[in-house]
């Protein structure tokens, strides 16, 4: 068989040998990036969750594959209260942890590891969160770690979580990358051998692929779950990330045959790739938005007016057509159309650059006022060239005075440091993770989320009034007036300029079957084979 260049150099480090890739099934998957690690309690992007969460763990419900909707995973079933405030969660029972050359498990999954899964998330004092000083920000971002109350066991295969208010979408949240599911006894053994750390950097979980060895900015490498408690679903022996920042070189892998799926190509590339009978590129309606946000912490992001400014001064149409080359639409909302509650009444402020003069000179703003603009280093289906779109605002904003100028830092740092507040405007967005508006507007925009998602460091007591509300009712259309008047005051006060929604496009070699577009942006090889 022909052995592609990757190939040669795997066997050549020791990863794999002649006779594995004589017999076995593998997949060599083209990333667009190195994880923080691999305990997805402690992330938030999808480059962390592909090498974690969707590939070694299990949550107690999952989503769908290529759907919105949860389903039975290490649950096999819950119970709500008539109230909302309880849920019953009945185990999945035989389901087997890794098993590795660090980590050899001596009982099933039980309710104790979703307790320690839980109670580390919840408490600051938590013996393990004491020795590994870890944050949780999808947690708390949506608020859980102040809306439940409790989770104990009636059982080993039974767990209940008492909440403090009524959440429509805890299940949902339940089924997020985020909360993954760890293993208790593997904790315990770790952090009695002073190791606690090491839950980051080498892994065990319950998923279809078990973590084999990480070079960083490289490869990460994985074997099939041969004790998988679902086994006809893990189709790949082998299962390498090849980490490849850039996304031009990511499609000329493909095409030569060096990786086998991909993500997040270039528009420039897209024409070439479906023109290929080797690849199918198949396509999604993006559930994204691509967006500036502003730095509300910082003069002159403080005043609305600026925001406003800046915002005008855009020119999204010329972005659009440049950045996205045709697969991409204007965004009006922070988020996007497909999402239910989304409020079609709300236009878009007009292009004016001569008013954003008179906005700014209004505002106190100087001539020559210098700010910076962070330019994300990867490529995603909402912002498919980060750089570029940079280079625009930047000539975009010169116009009315301001002087950008572009900052970039690796993914890891990037988000590091803007969850720490260093930016003036960046350049961010987000792919919807589990089909509810809270995700969008709680996640996002919300008071919760300052210290995590909500890059723009925004907190409006009208707008999270509204939001918090929302959540507390299940009723969908009053849900829904509520996130309709919460999108109102959102485009008023402007800590944000949504630029675009855009089409996904997922490349791969035809050898490649039963792989699923997430409308979460996940990459998920459970049930794909590659012959």
């Amino acid at each position: 068989m022909r052995m592609s260049p990757l190939c040669k150099a795997l066997l050549t480090a020791g990863l794999f040998t002649s006779a594995s890739f004589a017999h076995a099934s593998n997949l060599v998957y083209c990333s667009e990036g190195s994880p923080g690690g691999f305990d997805p309690g402690q992330y938030t992007t999808g480059t962390d969750f592909d090498a974690a969460s969707e590939t070694m763990f299990n949550r107690l419900a999952e989503f769908e594959r290529g759907g919105t909707k949860a389903q039975p995973s290490l649950a096999t079933s819950w119970d709500i209260s008539e109230d909302g405030l309880t849920y019953t969660f009945h185990l999945r029972e035989g389901v087997k942890f890794h098993t590795t050359d660090y980590f050899k498990p001596t009982r099933d999954f039980n309710a104790d590891d979703v307790l320690f899964t839980y109670q580390r998330m919840l408490d600051r004092n938590h013996p393990f969160r004491q020795a590994y000083p870890s944050e949780f920000p999808y947690f708390t971002d949506m608020g859980l770690d102040k809306n439940i109350a409790s989770v104990e066991k009636t059982d080993d295969m039974t767990v209940v979580f008492t909440l403090n208010a009524v959440d429509a979408a805890f299940v949902q949240n339940l089924a997020m990358s985020f909360a993954a599911i760890h293993s208790a006894e593997y904790a315990d053994q770790l952090l009695k051998a002073g190791k606690a750390a090491e839950i980051n950097q080498k892994p065990i979980g319950t998923g279809p692929f078990v973590f084999s060895r990480y070079q960083k900015d490289a490869v990460i490498r994985f074997k099939g779950n041969t004790q998988y408690w679902a086994p006809e679903q893990v189709k790949i022996d082998n299962l390498i990330f090849s980490i490849n920042t850039d996304a031009s070189v990511r499609a000329q892998k493909l095409r030569a045959g060096e990786c086998h799926v991909t993500l997040n190509p270039r528009p420039a590339d897209l024409q070439g790739l479906q023109a290929d009978s080797n690849l199918n590129v198949p396509t999604e309606p993006g559930y994204n938005v691509g967006y500036i946000a502003y730095n509300v912490t910082r003069a002159p992001f403080d005043k609305r007016e600026v925001r406003q400014a800046l915002d005008m001064a855009v020119n999204k149409a010329a972005i659009i057509d440049a950045v996205y080359q045709g697969a991409g639409q204007l965004a009006v909302n922070g988020m996007p159309p497909t999402q239910w509650s989304y409020d079609e009444s709300i236009k878009d402020a007009t292009y004016d650059p001569e008013k954003a003069k008179e906005l700014l000179k209004a505002a106190g703003v100087k001539e020559g006022t210098e700010i910076t603009l962070w330019a994300m280093p990867v490529q995603r289906p909402y912002n498919p060239n980060a750089r570029l779109m940079a280079e625009m605002l930047q000539n975009d904003w010169a116009k009315i005075g301001i002087k950008a100028r572009i900052v970039s830092y690796e993914w890891g740092e990037y988000i590091k440091r803007a969850h720490a507040g260093e930016h003036d405007a960046m350049l961010i967005g987000w792919t919807g993770d589990n089909g509810d508006p809270d995700n969008w507007l709680g996640t996002l925009y919300g008071c919760a989320s300052v210290d995590g998602n909500n890059f723009s460091k925004w907190c409006d007591a009208e707008y999270d009034k509204l939001v918090v509300a929302a959540k507390r009712v299940t009723e969908q259309e009053q849900r829904s007036e509520l996130y309709r008047q919460a999108q109102v005051v959102l485009k008023r006060e402007v800590p944000i300029t949504p630029i675009a929604h855009s089409t996904v496009y997922q490349p791969m070699r035809s050898s490649v079957k039963g792989f699923q577009i997430s409308p979460f942006g996940r990459n998920s090889f459970i049930g794909v084979s590659n012959n």
